[in-house]
């Protein structure tokens, strides 16, 4: 993967990037997004976000490299902290990550976020508490897709803040717009899902291990859930 080519997850990620925007990458890595998005003249500008110094070096390398220093600002930062207010931004993508680490992300520099930015979050799991986030923050989820690239499952979530919006917790669970679309990714993945929740039920149950009953309780809920979804 480079600039050039995208891995197929990117790909999907940059397709929900609307055309025009000012976009800030949290998490860059090697900065392809951004560079490929501004070389397709997708994006109007960017920046690049990194909290480590060895991805931030290698972004200031890809940008140097494709000439595009005036229209992408690479930062060294803490996740939202690499937006600044002149920065007029209008999309935010964060990839890569657990999703529990990019609702802290969210969550901590929500100083950051004027609330007019459309949010493209590619979680590698840890989707529910994510979801969770942007219902309690008043986003709505405007798409979401799931896609399988090399034996792993892909969620990539898209969402604007609108206002007070209600999701059911299994609609957290499994993605609300997923659940209506089943694609067969979708309904592929959550068979698995299947499998491994009445794995993990049989084991606790062979172990008669100290599992607290809580757990165990959540397990078998999450069980039944996917059951009935895919009844």
């Amino acid at each position: 993967m480079n600039e050039h080519t995208l891995s197929m997850r990117l790909e999907r990620v940059a397709a929900n990037v609307p055309a025009g925007a000012r976009l800030a990458d949290i998490g860059s890595d090697h900065g392809y997004l951004p560079v490929a998005l501004m070389r397709r003249g997708v994006i109007t500008a960017a920046v690049a976000g990194e909290v480590a110094t060895t991805p931030f070096y290698a972004a200031q390398r890809t940008v140097r490299d494709n000439g595009l220093e005036q229209h992408i600002s690479v930062r060294l930062a803490d996740g939202l902290a690499a937006i600044e207010p002149g920065d007029g931004i209008t999309a935010i993508s964060v990839c890569g990550m657990g999703g529990e680490t990019i609702r802290d992300i969210l969550d901590n520099g929500k100083v950051h976020l004027s609330g007019q930015e459309r949010l493209v979050l590619q979680p590698n799991g840890g989707e529910q508490p994510l979801r969770q986030w942007l219902m309690d923050n008043g986003y709505r989820i405007l798409s979401e897709e799931l896609l399988r690239e090399n034996r792993f499952y892909y969620e990539i979530i898209v969402a604007e803040r609108t206002g007070a919006v209600t999701y059911t917790d299994q609609q957290l669970y499994f993605g609300p717009l997923q659940m209506q679309a089943r694609s067969p990714e979708f309904l592929a993945k959550w068979q698995r899902m299947l499998r491994q929740k009445h794995k993990t039920l049989a084991s606790f149950e062979q172990a008669r291990q100290s599992v607290p009953e809580q757990k165990l309780q959540e397990i078998a809920r999450q069980a039944r859930w996917i059951t009935e979804l895919l009844a």
